[in-house]
């Protein structure tokens, strides 16, 4: 990228503060395929002017596959030591891409003494709208059919149903609505750790039952706000050998697209 992104430690070195702390995640920092959403929205912030900061070494895994596979005692660990690092740096406000470390964040450090305003980079991005500092415009995807798959952690388990259809309807897309959606999403099989696992034996994998939803409305974009769902989302789509005529993207990525960044 064209551009540096300070990190809290180098914040704190100047005696000041970011806006707000991006918390990239473990799939932002390594997967490959979800580095490119992680620039996405670092793009979207430097273009628009946000002060914003990383972790960048200091931050580890929120602990949240380990708490989903059931190890209570290795999650409460990787919490505490992050809760420590956020608190030493008096971090307030702290956005993320990942659904599953929002939801830990918002929902699970409270109690081990991590109390932030914490926000899903849909909603941030859905603030900075409304506030003038954020301007969509269609572009590369006017007209186009675009369907979104609710990320569990993000609509049934935080009721955020609003913020991703808000961006989406600002590129000019016609937004189509798979049958089980918002409260009655399906998730995308990655949930509850099984990201990290092969799926047990049964007739369909669940991503796959997914995707063929996604796939009969024919859509040239299939919108995500989060890495696994994306990731699941994609195998289904090629699975169905679909992935040359359909894209599967984050929906900051259909954002920096439609600017060009």
């Amino acid at each position: 990228m064209d551009f540096s992104i300070k990190t809290m430690a180098e914040y704190a070195a100047e005696g000041k503060a970011p806006e707000v702390l991006f918390w990239v995640g473990c799939a932002g920092s390594f997967d490959d395929r979800a580095k490119k959403i992680t620039k996405a929205f670092c793009k979207i912030l430097n273009k628009i002017g946000v002060e914003f900061a990383v972790l960048g070494q200091e931050e580890s895994c929120t602990g949240d596959p380990a708490k989903r596979a059931g190890n209570e005692f290795v999650f409460q660990m990787m919490a505490l030591t992050n809760i420590e690092v956020l608190n030493a740096y008096e971090v307030k406000k702290i956005v993320t891409a990942c659904p599953h470390c929002f939801n830990t964040l918002k929902n699970e450090y409270p109690s081990l003494g991590g109390h932030f305003e914490v926000v899903h980079h849909t909603q941030f991005l859905k603030t900075l709208m409304e506030e003038g500092r954020l301007k969509i415009e269609g572009g590369a995807f006017r007209g186009k059919k675009i369907t979104f798959h609710d990320p569990c952690y993000l609509g049934r388990a935080n009721d955020e149903y609003e913020a991703p259809r808000m961006l989406l309807e600002k590129l000019d897309a016609e937004l189509v609505e798979m049958k089980r959606c918002k409260t009655n999403g399906l998730c995308c099989g990655a949930g509850g750790a099984q990201m990290f696992k092969e799926p047990e034996k049964g007739n369909k994998d669940i991503n796959i039952e997914r995707t063929e939803e996604a796939l009969s409305f024919e859509p040239k974009v299939i919108a995500t706000g989060c890495p696994f769902c994306n990731t699941m989302m994609t195998d289904g789509v090629k699975h169905f050998n679909k992935n040359t005529e359909v894209a599967v993207k984050d929906i900051v990525e259909l954002l920096a697209e439609a600017e060009d960044l």
